[in-house]
């Protein structure tokens, strides 16, 4: 486990991308680890927590599991030259994410319970719609949290 964590923290330090568009910069390619890993987080523990809970309030619990787990790796790796301090990029923070969480919500929901369904899609539809919906907010938390929450 130690040897995990300590590659996935070189991976996240040594994170590099294009540098000719502006978004995709060695910040953004960091976000996107880091935001993947948290990802994970949220996907997992959502069919864990699936196991005492309905599909809608699972996807609540597990947001807020993998929204503790994109802090503390935004916080450290991606956004750590911020100068706030964390009391004040904890707000920002959960108001960044309602809007992400509101997307992942909807789609999770309406593609799980609702439209795969009607496409007859069988297989495993609640897990892949959350999995589209968790990776759907990707770009606008990465630039909420740029200019808003650890500005």
């Amino acid at each position: 486990m130690h040897q995990a964590l300590a590659f996935l923290y070189q991976a996240i330090r040594r994170a590099k991308a294009p540098v000719g568009n502006a978004l995709f910069n060695q910040e953004f390619a960091r976000f996107l680890l880091s935001g993947g890993v948290a990802a994970a987080v949220n996907w997992l523990s959502r069919i864990f927590y699936s196991q005492w809970m309905d599909y809608s309030w699972a996807i609540v619990f597990a947001y807020g599991t993998g929204m503790l787990v994109a802090y503390l790796l935004f916080r450290i790796f991606v956004f750590s030259a911020a100068a706030n301090s964390h009391s004040s990029a904890l707000l920002p923070f959960v108001l960044v994410n309602i809007l992400g969480f509101s997307l992942t919500w909807v789609l999770s929901m309406a593609l799980g319970l609702y439209i795969f369904p009607a496409l007859q899609i069988h297989f495993y539809p609640l897990e892949v719609a959350h999995g589209i919906g968790v990776l759907a907010p990707a770009i606008t938390s990465y630039l909420g949290h740029k200019h808003f929450t650890f500005r």
